[in-house]
């Protein structure tokens, strides 16, 4: 059987154009449907909330990673981070108990723990949200500092402290001065912790929680920096000169016990020494005593005696001496030993 196709007017085949227009409806289709399944999807990941607002009304959160699916161009999304996010505070002047000026720069972490709660308070707005925070901190930071005194804000700064401990020794002498030492670290509470106290739970509030705050710089006003630092080189000369003192005293102290026990030890060797001579000279009377009792060793004795005693007045030059006939001496020359 033959074929009969229908033609238009500039000769084309009918049937051919309506195959075409039926698949460009059918990429149409294709293209709209991806449209609207897109306009469908929430792709929500691991960092985020996503709330789900239906005409301005939040209608459901979806906190939990994945796909889910909405009613497009009737409910749209807001996205609320979910991770720790970082707030760096701007640097603020606060007033020690102590009416000293000093400047805090500190830094915030914080994260949002409920998210529809954060929408309703702060309008899901992340400015908001580190505008109520920097109120917070810098009061809790002002009431914190305000009653404490510029060196208790300086000590705890690290939370810790370290000294030194001296043991007094009351008993110094020269062979036994022993001076112990030895090194404590004190725990105190440090100035984060003491800002954390003074901020209260906003979380229940705001729907948000700070995890710390740390101050990453302490200085002072510019017109103050030379009057502390003239005061803290003065105080150091204090705690310095009184150092020396110390120093010197147990110096003197140690040299006053040394002189003591130098001088007894010279006392006695004396005191021994005398002791010994005395002692040798009664055993040599006693020797001399024994020796010369008999009569006849008597007059050798005399003799001795006597050239002992005239050597002992000849000595030097020029000496003359003069003596009786029956003087000892002039005995000797006479010949009557």
């Amino acid at each position: 059987m033959a074929e009969f196709e229908s033609f238009d007017s500039k000769g084309n085949p009918k049937t051919a154009k309506n195959g075409k227009s039926k698949i460009w409806i059918l990429w149409v289709v294709i293209i709209f449907a991806l449209i609207v399944l897109r306009a469908c999807m929430v792709v929500t990941y691991a960092n985020q909330f996503k709330l789900i607002r239906r005409f301005g009304k939040v209608e459901r959160v979806i906190s939990d990673p994945g796909i889910s699916f909405k009613i497009p161009f009737i409910e749209t999304v807001d996205i609320i981070p979910a991770e720790i996010l970082l707030y760096d505070l701007p640097a603020s002047d606060v007033i020690t108990s102590d009416k000293k000026t000093m400047i805090v720069d500190s830094y915030v972490l914080w994260r949002v723990t409920d998210p529809l709660k954060f929408a309703q308070t702060l309008g899901g707005s992340i400015t908001n949200a580190e505008n109520r925070i920097d109120t917070i901190v810098y009061n809790a930071t002002k009431n914190t500092i305000s009653n404490m005194t510029q060196d208790a804000v300086i000590m705890s700064r690290d939370g810790k402290m370290t000294i030194t401990i001296s043991a007094d020794d009351s008993d110094v002498t020269s062979r036994d001065m022993t001076v112990e030492e030895e090194t404590e670290v004190v725990e105190i509470t440090s100035l984060t912790d003491e800002i954390m106290a003074q901020i209260n739970n906003i979380e229940a509030q705001y729907g948000i929680v700070i995890l710390t705050v740390d101050v990453k710089k302490l200085d002072l006003p510019d017109d103050n920096k030379q009057a502390v630092y003239t005061r803290m080189i003065s105080e150091r000369e204090n705690i310095a000169a009184q150092y020396n003192a110390e120093g010197l005293a147990q110096a003197q102290i140690i040299m006053n016990t040394t002189d003591r026990e130098v001088a007894i030890t010279i006392s006695n060797a004396e005191a021994q020494a005398a002791a010994i001579i005395a002692e040798g000279e009664a055993e040599y009377m006693r020797i001399l005593s024994e020796a010369y009792a008999d009569e006849s060793r008597a007059d050798f004795y005399s003799y001795v005696r006597a050239l002992d005693a005239l050597r002992t007045s000849m000595t030097g030059s020029d000496n003359t001496i003069i003596l009786s006939e029956d003087s000892p001496i002039a005995s000797i020359f006479y010949g009557n030993y």
